[in-house]
Formats: structure tokens, sequence, C-alpha cells
């Protein structure tokens, strides 16, 4: 079997990085969301049209390339790090790579996600892959720790060689509309990461309203962030697709104001092949092909991976695989 995907290793046109903007108060005060429409509009995504058969195998192929690999557990070691990166090197079991006769393809996840205790581990278990190591850093995952101790947590990852940087904001900054703080403080993280980029964690469930989310989105844009992402993984409500399409239009608006495209991470709760693709789908309908890329489009996820390998081998067998065939990840 033969299928035609899009190598993730395929060039794209120069992306040019986010230098980040003066803060525009009269630009965020404009911003309003009307959750009833937001809400018609997601219930739309995946009720249309979907994707069957060899395409649906292809845009899974694509989704692995879209994962951060992600283990943020308080009982990580350097021994599940190292599991966890070794499949990311093999994300798919040969047999089904060889059924798929996607060999020549480079299908490897966008990164790997972890604590910035690991990064070093990781760097060291992913060399001469190309897959990049993420940190989340700055309190995480309640960013309440002290300026200068988020400074040094960044400048540590950094260091021990990450390359995207995965900070949270303060939510109380949003929820009192304390927008220069949030500006400054996400500028100043930005200015740390340095050639790292930077995606900056909302925690969307604790913003109270979609205006907030699309406030916050549009203050950490001009502030420099190379992605917004939802949430931390943590939170009792992480991503949906409500939010997910306040924080997709502000990038769309963001993009036709400044001519800079910014990346979107959803977070937390994708778990499954299905919900990757109504993602796909709300990435493809509201900003376009050119969205569907690693750098610009992450799923922050653990188990999302386990679920599209299932899928893919009962796309080939018209079975799903025993759990002992999994590898766990």
């Amino acid at each position: 079997m033969s299928l035609k995907v899009v190598d993730a290793s395929t060039s794209h046109p120069a992306h040019k990085r986010n230098p980040g903007f003066a803060l525009d108060l009269d630009w965020v005060e404009r911003v309003r969301m009307n959750r009833s429409a937001l809400e018609r509009r997601a219930n739309s995504i995946g009720a249309r049209r979907t994707v069957k058969k060899d395409y649906q195998l292809a845009w899974l192929l694509k989704a692995i390339t879209m994962i951060d690999l992600t283990t943020l557990n308080s009982d990580d070691t350097p021994a599940r790090v190292e599991r966890l990166c070794a499949k990311a090197r093999k994300p798919l079991r040969a047999d089904i790579v060889e059924k798929l006769g996607v060999q020549d393809l480079r299908i490897l996840p966008g990164a790997v996600c972890v604590y910035h205790t690991f990064v070093k581990t990781a760097v060291e278990a992913l060399e001469g892959t190309g897959i990049p190591v993420a940190a989340v850093s700055t309190g995480f995952p309640h960013g309440l720790a002290p300026v200068h101790t988020k400074i040094a947590e960044i400048e540590a990852s950094v260091k021990d060689g990450a390359e995207e940087i995965d900070i949270v904001i303060e939510r109380g900054m949003v929820l009192r509309g304390d927008w220069q703080a949030l500006y400054d403080q996400v500028r100043a993280f930005r200015k740390t990461c340095g050639d790292a980029h930077i995606k900056t964690i909302l925690g969307t469930g604790e913003l109270a309203t979609q205006t907030n989310v699309a406030k916050a989105s549009l203050v950490c844009m001009l502030a420099g962030a190379d992605f917004i992402k939802t949430s931390t993984g943590k939170e009792k409500v992480n991503a949906d697709l409500v939010t997910s399409l306040s924080m997709i239009r502000m990038i769309r608006w963001f993009a036709e104001e400044t001519g800079i495209e910014i990346g979107y991470k959803p977070a937390g709760g994708i778990s499954t092949a299905g919900d990757a693709l109504k993602y796909m789908a709300l990435m493809k309908e509201e900003l376009g092909n050119q969205w569907l890329q690693p750098h610009l489009f992450r799923f922050g996820a653990s188990s999302l991976l386990t679920d599209i390998e299932r899928q893919l081998e009962h796309g080939l067998t018209g079975h799903y695989a025993a759990d002992y065939r999994q590898p766990l990840v």
C-alpha cells in the first residue's frame, strides 16, 4: 500500500519569526468574542465532511509530525524520558511503516516536551534525529514563582539544549486586565529565550471568558510569542474547539495586521485520532493548509500517538491491535 503524504522534512517558505510589537491597548480593548457563535461554529467541525480511507491514513501520518510528544508527570524519571525519546525516534512499528509504504518519509514528532530538569537527558537521547526538545518553564503549571526564578529556569533549559520553551502566564494578570504587566513579562521571557522559540501557555480554562482568552492571545503575540498554547494539561478544563476558535481567529487577525504567522498549540485532553482530525480540519478551514505544518501547529499530547498507531493498523488490517502490541509512550 502506498500513500501520498507530505514529508515532514519538505522545505517550506522561510518563516519569519515574530519580532514582537509595541503593546496596542486600543487594539486589545476592541477585541470581543461571541461565545454562542463560537459554539455553533465549533459544533460544525467534522460534521459537514470528513476524511476517509487512504486520505484519513495520510492525515493521521501528518498528525504525527505535529505532536509534541510529552511527559509532564510528578514521577517522571530519566528512564521514562529516555523511553519517550526512543518512541519519538520510531513513532510507528516497522511493520506498519512497511505496509503503508512510507519508509522514505520523515514521520517524526514535532518535538519532545519535558520538564526543564530532563532537558539534557532528552537532548542526548534525541541526538542526530533533528527532533527539538521543548521545556516547560516559568513556574509551570501555575506561573506564580518570582520573575527572577522563572527567568533562571528559561536560562537553564536553553543552556541544556532546549530549542523551544513553553512558558506559562500569570492568569491573574488577565483576570484583572493588567495587560501591560502581562506584556512586559512575556517580553522579558522572549528576550531570555534568545534563539529558542517561545510558546505562551494561557491556561484558558482559568480565564473566565472567551474575550479574555482572545485578549490574552493578542497581548502575548504582541510581546513576541512564536506560539500561543491553550493549557498546561493540569487545569480542570483544557483544550477544546470553542477556545481554539477564539485563539485561531486572533492568530488570523494578527497575521492580517502584521504579516506575521503565529503558531497554535492545543494541549490537554487530546487523546484520540478523531480529536486530532477535528483540530486539523479546524486549522485547515480557518487558517489554510499552510498552518498544517510543525512550525505553525502542534498537539500537546502524551497518549495521542498510541491511538493514531492503533487507527493506522486498523486501516491496514481491519482490526485493532491488542494492548500488548502497542509500545508504551
